[in-house]
């Protein structure tokens, strides 16, 4: 497990498209996961220890965030040979165990993760209804260890000014996680 922090926020760098397939059956597109307000994009999965730390708050912010009219998205794109626990199928069992309120993506190729300049799980990336970047940054103060209950809630703050205003703030924290396991 290598930690890694994610680069600056590329305020208004467009979306960039995808087509994967979801936990549920369908294929979706990025224009299908976009909200009203705004979309936030998670490159999260199922074995990492930072994800897991904020695994709980991810659902809370979700459906909080939905109400505000932004939709989520959640893609994994980790070799899942090298990484059994974050296979589609097991993907399927923490969707269905957790209640994912988003599509849960699978990026096999990688090229997803690579488009968006993807660099470890959990990264957010936070987008205005007209598809332009306005948060790369964390959730909270969290890392392997769940930040306190009080912690400034900050990757939801953020996606509540996008939803108000179509832009993100300028202080960012970066995100930090464990390295997208590439393929060989």
């Amino acid at each position: 497990m290598v930690l890694l922090e994610t680069p600056i926020c590329d305020f208004g760098k467009r979306a960039p498209d995808f087509e994967l397939p979801g936990v549920d059956g369908r294929t979706w597109s990025l224009q299908q996961c976009m909200g009203e307000k705004g979309l936030l994009v998670m490159f999260i999965c199922n074995h990492c220890p930072y994800v897991q730390a904020v695994h709980e708050r991810i659902l809370r912010d979700t459906l909080e965030l939905k109400h505000l009219g932004i939709e989520s998205v959640a893609i994994m794109s980790n070799d899942t040979l090298e990484y059994p626990a974050d296979s589609f199928e097991n993907m399927k069992l923490a969707a269905e165990r957790h209640h994912y309120s988003f599509p849960y993506l699978l990026d096999d190729t990688q090229a997803v993760a690579k488009a968006y300049g993807a660099v470890c799980t959990p990264e957010f990336f936070g987008y205005n209804a007209g598809f332009e970047l306005q948060y790369r940054g964390r959730l909270d103060a969290s890392r392997k260890e769940t930040a306190p209950a009080d912690a400034r809630r900050e990757l939801f703050e953020a996606m509540k000014q996008i939803a108000a205003t179509g832009v993100g703030p300028q202080e960012q924290q970066p995100s930090i996680g464990c390295s997208i396991k590439w393929k060989q």
